[in-house]
C-alpha cells in the first residue's frame, strides 16, 4: 500500500507541482485542496505527543523551509547501533535508538564472496529488531541502490513497519514488494526533500543530496539528546545532471545550531581531491559515438540514471535508436521514464526483438554486466549465448564501470571474451567512461566543515577506508577522542557531554539460497567449500544387524574426487581396507551404528589421505537386513 508522507506528518508541507509527481502520485494526493488563493495545501494529521516537557523546545523545519518550535522530551542518552555496512561494502543497515523508540534507516543486501558457495545474497541479521518491533517507527531510505534497499523484502516478512522514501526510490521498493507479494501488507510512504516525518519523540528531515541514482538524501534525524545528521552515499557535484545540488545551506544551518553527531560515506577516503562531476562523461560518450560506424553496445549500472540520460543525450545527438537488455536496466529505465527523470523522445527506445531491422549505425544496445555478473546479459553476449544479441567485429563495447573490489577477474574475463570475438572494447583503463558516486576527501572535509559534529562516526566501507576518513576528520579538527571506528552490532551510547561503547547486539550475515533464508550457515558453507575443493565419497552397503556382518557391498562411489574408471586400482584398495575394518569392528563386537559410521569415516579418510594426499568428504550408508 502506497500513500503519500502527509499522513504521517504533523506539521503542513508545500508538496512540489512537478508533473513526475502528479504522474506518479495521482492515487496518493487524495488529500490536496484548493484554498482560497488556488494553491494546493495538505491535510495533515496531528499527532499527540505525551510526557513532554513544556518548558524547552527544539526548531525544526516544515517542508517549505520555515522554522518551527516544538516540545521536546526529558533527555537521555541517544543509541547508535549499525546492523551492516561497516568494514564491508553492502549490507547497509543503521539503528537509531531513544529509550523506547527506534528509527531505523536503510536495509540493504551485500552480495556474497566468492567462498560463499551457491549463495545469492546477503543480508543483515535483525535479530535485535525483531525482539524489539514494537519500538520501531519506521524504516527511512536515503536512495534506492541495491546496498540501501535489497534487504527490505527479507526483513518486512520478519517485522513489518512503515517506509518512508522519495520517490524514485519508493518506485524502485513497490517493485521488490510487488515481487515478493508484500506490497498490500506494507505502508510505503512517498516524501520529498526538505521534509521532516514524525517518528514519536524523533523526527527525520530528508535534506537533498547528489550521487549517481535520483532522489538521493542526506539525513538529519531530530532527537530529544541532539541531532544526527546521515549523509547516506554522497559526492559533491556542482554541475548533476538533474541539476539538483546538495542542500549546503541546510547543512550550515544545521551545523550553525549544533549538530550531535555525523555519519559519513567513506567509500572513496582514501582517494585525495575531488570526485569529477557527471557532467564530464557526457563529452567522452560523444567522441565515441561521433563518426562511429559500428554497432555500440554500452554495459553500465542498472541504477546509475544519470549515466542512462547520458548514453541517451549521445545516442539522439548521433542518430541511434536504443534497445535494452537486462530485467535491471529494463525495470529502472521504465520507472526513471514514468516519474521523468529520463529525458527522451518518445520513439527512441525499441525492442531489443528489432534491433535486427535497423543498421549497425543506427543502434546503441544498452545493457547490465559491467561487473562481469555470470548471468548478466554482457556476459552471455560474450559467450555467444544471448538469445537475442550475436556480437560480432563490428560492435563497439563500451564498460562505463569500474571493477568493484572482487570483481575485477570477473570483469577481465569478459573484456578477454569480447576481444576474441573481435569487438572493440572500451573500458576505464583506456577512456574516462566512469566517474564514482562517492565523495573524495575535499568533499568529505567539505561536509565536515558544514555540519560541524561534536561526534563523528565514519561508515560505509571497509576498515581501512574508515581509518582513512578518520585521519581526514582529525585533519579538520575534530577531537580524535569524539571519532568512533566501530562495527557492527556494537552499542555507541552518545548525548550532549559524553559517548561511549555499553554493549553489543545480535549482527552478522544471513545468506539467501533461492528460496532458502537463513539455512546456509557456516557449517552449510564448509561443507560446500569442502566439497567443491576435495570431492565426495559414498560408501553404501548392506548389514546384518544381528551380527554385524557384511551382507552386500560395499560400494564405492566418488563424486569430484576421481574418475572411476581411471581408478579402479584405488577403489578396490578402498572396499578392502572397509571390508577389514568391518571384520574388525565385528571382533570387537561393535554394534553401534553410529560408532560404526563414525568410525569408518575416520578411518577411510586417514587411509585415502595416505594414498592420495586427497582429503574428500566421507559419506557411509548403512543399511541394516
Amino acid at each position: 500500500m502506497i500513500e503519500n508522507n502527509t499522513n504521517n506528518l504533523d506539521v503542513k508541507s508545500e508538496l512540489n507541482n512537478e508533473k513526475g509527481n502528479k504522474k506518479y502520485n495521482k492515487r496518493t494526493y487524495k488529500s490536496r485542496k484548493e484554498n482560497n488563493n488556488g494553491e494546493k495545501e495538505v491535510k495533515t494529521k496531528k499527532i499527540v505527543k505525551n510526557n513532554m516537557d513544556e518548558n524547552k523546545a527544539i526548531k525544526t523545519r516544515k517542508g517549505n523551509g520555515s522554522i518551527l518550535d516544538l516540545p521536546t522530551f526529558k533527555k537521555s542518552n541517544l543509541k547508535i547501533i549499525a546492523l551492516g555496512g561497516l568494514d564491508e561494502i553492502g549490507k547497509n543497515i543503521t539503528i537509531f535508538e531513544y529509550e523506547d523508540e527506534i528509527v531505523l534507516v536503510d536495509c540493504g543486501l551485500e552480495f556474497p564472496d566468492d567462498d560463499m558457495l551457491g549463495v545469492d545474497i546477503v543480508i543483515p541479521d535483525v535479530t535485535y529488531l525483531v525482539r524489539n518491533k514494537n519500538k520501531i517507527k519506521g524504516l527511512f531510505i536515503t536512495h534506492g541502490h541495491e546496498d540501501h534497499i535489497g534487504a527490505i523484502p527479507y526483513v518486512l516478512k520478519q517485522v513489518n513497519m512503515p517506509i518512508y522514501a522519495t520517490r524514485l526510490t519508493a518506485k524502485l521498493i513497490e517493485h521488490k514488494l510487488e515481487e515478493h507479494r508484500l506490497l498490500r501488507t506494507t505502508k510505503l510512504n512517498i516524501v520529498e526533500q526538505g521534509q521532516i516525518i514524525n517518528a514519536g519523540k524523533m523526527s527525520v528531515e530528508f535534506i537533498r543530496s547528489s550521487h549517481s541514482i535520483p532522489d538521493a538524501c542526506m539525513l538529519a534525524i531530530h532527537t530529544p539528546a541532539g541531532v544526527v545528521v546521515h549523509t547516506g552515499d554522497f559526492k559533491v557535484d556542482y554541475t548533476p545532471i538533474d541539476g539538483q545540488i546538495i542542500d549546503f545551506a541546510r547543512l550550515a544551518e544545521l551545523g550553525s545550531k549544533g549538530v550531535l553527531a555525523l555519519l559519513a560515506d567513506s567509500t572513496n577516503s582514501e582517494r585525495k581531491g575531488f570526485t569529477l562531476s557527471e557532467k564530464s562523461i557526457g563529452p567522452v560518450f560523444d567522441s565515441l559515438f561521433e563518426g562511429c560506424k559500428k554497432r555500440i553496445v554500452v554495459a553500465t549500472f542498472a541504477s546509475n540514471v544519470h549515466r542512462v540520460q547520458q548514453i541517451v543525450n549521445s545516442a539522439v545527438k548521433f542518430g541511434r535508436k536504443i534497445a535494452v537488455s537486462g530485467r535491471s536496466m529494463i525495470n529502472m529505465i521504465n520507472s526513471a521514464r514514468e516519474l521523468n527523470y529520463i529525458d527522451a523522445p518518445d520513439n527512441l527506445f525499441i525492442d531489443i526483438d528489432n534491433i535486427k531491422n535497423y543498421t549497425d549505425e543506427q543502434l546503441v544496445i544498452m545493457t547490465t554486466g559491467s561487473q562481469g555478473e555470470t548471468m548478466s546479459a554482457l556476459t552471455r553476449m560474450a559467450n555467444g549465448e544471448h538469445r537475442k544479441v550475436n556480437l560480432t567485429g563490428n560492435d563497439l563495447v563500451i564498460i562505463s564501470a569500474t571493477p568493484i573490489p572482487g570483481n575485477e577477474k570477473s570483469v577481465s574475463k569478459v573484456i578477454n571474451q569480447l576481444m576474441k570475438i573481435g569487438c572493440e572494447v572500451v573500458y576505464s583503463s583506456l577512456a574516462d567512461v566512469h566517474v564514482s558516486g562517492h565523495a573524495c576527501q575535499e568533499e568529505q572535509k567539505l561536509i565536515l566543515s558544514l555540519v560541524k559534529p561534536k561526534y563523528f562516526l565514519p561508515v560505509h566501507g571497509e576498515f581501512r577506508q574508515l581509518m582513512a576518513h578518520r585521519d581526514t576528520a582529525i585533519e579538520m579538527g575534530i577531537d580524535k577522542n569524539n571519532i568512533f571506528i566501530t562495527s557492527n552490532g556494537r552499542v555507541l551510547e552518545v548525548n550532549e557531554t559524553e559517548a561511549k561503547f555499553t554493549t553489543s547486539v545480535p549482527s552478522g550475515k544471513v545468506m539467501v539460497d533461492g528460496l532458502g533464508v537463513g539455512d546456509v550457515g557456516s557449517v552449510v558453507l564448509r561443507d560446500r567449500q569442502h566439497l567443491s575443493q576435495d570431492g565426495l565419497i559414498v560408501i553404501v552397503m548392506s548389514m546384518d544387524g544381528q551380527t554385524g556382518e557384511i551382507v552386500s557391498g560395499p560400494d564405492v562411489i566418488s563424486r569430484g574426487f576421481v574418475y572411476v574408471r581411471e581408478s579402479e586400482n584405488l577403489m578396490d584398495d578402498v572396499k578392502s581396507f572397509i571390508k577389514e575394518e568391518i571384520d574388525s569392528m565385528v571382533e570387537k563386537h561393535i554394534r553401534d551404528w553410529s560408532t560404526i559410521k563414525s568410525t569408518l569415516k575416520d578411518d577411510v579418510r586417514d587411509f585415502i589421505f595416505n594414498m592420495t594426499k586427497r582429503n574428500p568428504m566421507i559419506l557411509p550408508i548403512i543399511m541394516e537386513v
